[in-house]
């Protein structure tokens, strides 16, 4: 299978919809085998080897990815590749407060998804410590270091009985950037 095909594949099946995310999670084609393209754990992506040099390329492959269990696809109407990702596959690399009350928070990944951090849009921290936002159905932006300390700035400890938090709040939604040591 090459990029070219999937590519026309991706551009044919999403003819007539502007900023609207194919329904991906309504495909259930079947495996077509994998492709040598990675998502890296910065961000960027690889095809064979390759960087990809459109960003337009890549968010036309990432309006179609997919991921079951641990493993990712892309997935068009009639066909599944799988990829690799190193990580997650966006970043989280900017936030903005888009009331002047500072209520809610808009988030903005590498490849320009921007949405309110809310309780459908979580910030999650894994055991190693990474911090990680729901993008979209189950694909997750990892929040850049630059993002993370801003967010430590704007934070405030809090103490709830199992002991100091890091928190802030977006869209009535409490955030935890993780517990402080004693």
């Amino acid at each position: 299978m090459s990029l070219e095909k999937i590519s026309a594949q991706i551009s044919d099946s999403q003819q007539g919809h502007v900023k609207k995310m194919p329904p991906v999670e309504l495909w259930d084609p079947p495996f077509c085998g994998d492709i040598d393209l990675e998502i890296k754990s910065d961000g960027s992506w690889f095809y064979n080897g390759t960087a990809f040099k459109r960003l337009s390329l890549v968010k036309l492959f990432a309006s179609v990815l997919k991921k079951e269990d641990d493993n990712y696809f892309l997935v068009t109407p009639v066909e599944k590749i799988g990829i690799v990702v190193a990580d997650a596959p966006f970043i989280l690399t900017q936030w903005q407060w888009l009331d002047e009350q500072k209520t809610s928070m808009q988030v903005t990944t590498n490849l320009d998804d921007s949405f309110t951090l809310n309780a459908e849009h979580t910030l999650e921290i894994t055991e190693d410590g990474g911090l990680y936002v729901t993008v979209r159905r189950n694909l997750q932006a990892k929040v850049h270091r630059n993002v993370y300390y801003q967010w430590v700035d704007l934070a405030r400890e809090d103490n709830n009985g199992n002991g100091t938090e890091l928190v802030f709040f977006s869209a009535e939604h409490r955030f935890s950037l993780g517990k402080l040591e004693n």
